[in-house]
């Protein structure tokens, strides 16, 4: 997924000969300077890790605001006739101080937070909403854009400048440029609560995590695990001081890891449990009432600009344009899925009996057992796989090869680059021309002081007009690897490297003239395509010949088990898919609330709703449950999960043009740059999608590909 930055209408002042360069020596900032101030003079202006300290981002926030309301201030106040440039461009360069500093808090915040951290979000983010608010609100400012809008069949734009003021203009009217000022009070006053209340769900959830993983003190309870496992659960309790036990911590969806492999079913359930009710103790970290009051003033939020609901409200300028779209997408797959459910649970079942066990199947069986029916059908064992996938290896001869091999490019380890923990990675990306694209931060292991989930963001936004190429980063949370082990992940793991490099690629490619347009800045239900498209090449036969190899031995993967994995692509869709569609169901139930609807109890809404989907939720719960749905609560997905799947179709019709069309070539490649990676929002989706695949969007694929239609349906 991608991450928004804490406040993204503006970009960055740029050196435009730094991105191009070798490593330069970093000057020294002046006394007492904030290193925020001014641009970096590192490499493509990436952040001054090595200088900037948690009292830093207060101050630089404070300072960024100020000096940009003052620039919007003289925007809003200049007595010429408003013009393209003195109004629109004027706003893309105001802000550079406050960009910077936002843009590097967010990712540190969310991959590496303390205590100071955060209680600088908890300060900063009813200041930032109120500022967002003081932009957006500005009736001066505002009619500058319309009247622009206005005339804009006279202007002589070209492409991008149409678009850009069209997108001003929509984004003023979405943020209540229109209402009066009794009701752009009442919005102020929403949208610093909702601010507030969305942080304090995210410090709640991260606490909850870190307090819900499974304490474990007999090594025996943990058997089926695997000897790294075990290791890394002793390692991660010696670093909490359990010493002599073992602490599984959660990850933030509702299944966890352990739960295929665990032998003792007691020990399953404690951790499925944990993992169901994290944020649901009762305690100072249980997030019900929070999400019961922002699912309220998001409805009122919602009434006051004019919409039924927050869903109508979120979906007006996405892809599918209104919920009504993007549930009857959904409910298209329900009788398939529903049926494959209830083939799978059956199945499963009656290999609970096989194995000589008399249980009524739960969720947490479900992925133990699914486990040796996969063995049994494909004679698959996931446990098999995991040498051959050692991260170092995928990512530099997995993930880096396949861009090679569709986009030319290469790229260069860079350990000159200050990091904000020492896991991190960084990598020069280098284009087939030789040109630096811009820079490639990896932060790939689990912490407690990491948000639950893999993402993708930007610590610089690609602009033209401030010179500014991009800086990357990828954020996943898999489990660290003892001391001396190698960190082996799983096919899932290698999937979810390659989904978080393909947002990477949509933000290095873009090619914009405005940051606002510019690479992945574009609607929830597009900017997950480019990522689910790349997904595909994991398991791409040229791709994962190069590096599936065995960690030990070198050799590669067999040519039977890659066989095994391909024919077991579509196993367990049931509940693969089915957990996904049950949790962006609850997201658009939640958002459908009207403004008149009471608070919500949140364990009667979130069993209603469930009702609701027609699936089999009792064995295949959702991927998120709404306590710990971080996405939809604190991470800009409100009402816009669906976009998963609604692009999962994008990514597999595109696909399949890549299959009729000759498949892994620089071509074929350089077509899909052209027409999807590099575009940004320069065009409207619809257009742009159609122009590339050469009609609208077919759901057949995606469910061929899922194994839930027949080839040629």
């Amino acid at each position: 997924m991608t991450r928004t930055v804490l406040l993204g209408t503006v970009g960055a002042l740029a050196l435009a000969t730094l991105a191009a360069t070798p490593a330069l020596a970093a000057k020294p900032a002046a006394a007492g300077a904030n290193p925020f101030a001014a641009a970096s003079t590192l490499p493509f202006e990436a952040p001054r890790f090595d200088i900037i300290k948690d009292t830093d981002y207060l101050p630089a926030f404070k300072e960024g605001m100020k000096i940009q309301l003052a620039e919007i201030k003289k925007i809003a106040d200049n007595p010429a006739a408003p013009t393209f440039d003195n109004t629109l461009v004027a706003m893309e360069k105001s802000g550079r101080m406050l960009d910077r500093v936002g843009q590097t808090f967010s990712g540190v915040v969310q991959a590496n937070t303390n205590d100071a951290l955060d209680e600088v979000q908890t300060t900063v983010s009813p200041l930032l909403a109120q500022h967002n608010d003081a932009i957006y609100l500005n009736d001066k400012l505002f009619q500058r854009v319309k009247a622009l809008y206005d005339k804009r069949d006279g202007l002589k734009l070209n492409p991008e400048q149409a678009q850009l003021l069209k997108v001003y203009y929509q984004q003023f009217i979405h943020a209540g440029a229109m209402l009066n000022d009794a009701d752009k009070a009442t919005l102020r006053d929403l949208n610093t609560k909702l601010s507030s209340l969305e942080t304090a769900f995210q410090q709640k959830l991260v606490a909850a995590a870190k307090e819900g993983g499974l304490v474990v003190d007999d090594k025996a309870k943990l058997a089926g695990m695997g000897d790294g496992a075990i290791a890394a659960a002793a390692e991660a309790a010696k670093g909490r001081k359990l010493e002599g036990k073992y602490l599984v911590p959660l990850q933030n969806t509702t299944q966890q890891p352990a739960l295929s492999s665990l032998d003792d079913r007691a020990t399953r359930q404690a951790l499925f449990e944990r993992s169901w009710t994290r944020a649901e103790k009762g305690d100072a970290n249980d997030t019900r009432a929070t999400i019961s009051d922002i699912a309220h003033l998001r409805a009122q939020k919602a009434k006051l600009l004019g919409f039924p609901n927050y869903a109508a409200y979120v979906l007006a300028d996405q892809m599918a344009v209104t919920p009504e779209a993007a549930e009857g997408f959904m409910k298209r797959m329900v009788p398939a899925l529903a049926a494959e459910q209830k083939r799978e649970a059956a199945e499963i079942q009656a290999q609970i009996k096989k194995d000589g066990q008399d249980f009524a199947l739960k969720p947490w069986d479900w992925d133990k057992y699914a486990e040796q029916v996969r063995k049994a059908k494909y004679d698959l064992d996931e446990g098999a796989l995991k040498p051959y996938f050692e991260l170092h290896t995928v990512l530099e001869e997995g993930v880096f090869y396949a861009a090679n091999q569709l986009y030319g490019l290469t790229f260069k380890r860079r350990t000159d680059i200050p990091v904000y923990q020492p896991d991190v990675l960084v990598y020069e990306v280098i284009d087939k021309d030789g040109s630096s694209l811009g820079l490639m931060y990896f932060d790939y292991f689990k912490r407690d002081n990491k948000s639950g989930g893999a993402w993708m963001s930007n610590f610089v936004q690609q602009s033209k007009l401030l010179g500014t190429k991009p800086v990357v980063y990828n954020v996943c949370n898999f489990t660290k690897p003892a001391p001396g082990q190698p960190a082996l992940i799983s096919f899932s793991d290698v999937t979810t490297m390659f989904h978080e490099f393909g947002h990477a690629l949509h933000g290095l490619f873009a090619n914009q003239t405005y940051e606002t347009l510019s690479g992945t800045n574009v609607a929830r239900d597009f900017v997950e395509f480019p990522s689910q498209f790349n997904e595909h090449w994991a398991l791409d036969p040229k791709v994962l010949a190069h590096y599936a190899k065995n960690y030990q031995t070198g050799q590669a993967m067999p040519a039977d088990l890659v066989e095994k994995i391909k024919k077991a692509a579509t196993f367990n869709q049931g509940y693969a898919l089915g957990e996904v569609v049950a949790a962006a169901m609850l997201d658009l139930e939640w958002h459908s609330l009207p403004a008149d609807a009471p608070k919500q109890d949140v364990d009667t809404f979130e069993k209603e709703a469930l009702a609701k989907t027609g699936l089999d939720v009792d064995d295949v719960p959702p991927r998120y449950r709404s306590s710990y749905f971080l996405h939809i609560w604190g991470n800009g997905y409100a009402a816009g999960y669906y976009a998963y799947l609604w692009t999962e179709m994008l990514d597999d019709d595109s696909y399949a043009w890549f299959k009729e069309h000759g498949g892994l070539t620089r071509e074929n490649g350089e077509r899909f740059r052209q027409m999807i990676l590099s575009k940004g929002h320069t065009e409207d989706y619809g257009p742009m999608f159609r122009a590339f695949y050469g009609k609208d969007p077919d759901i057949a694929p995606m469910l061929q590909n899922r194994g839930l239609a027949p080839e040629g349906k």
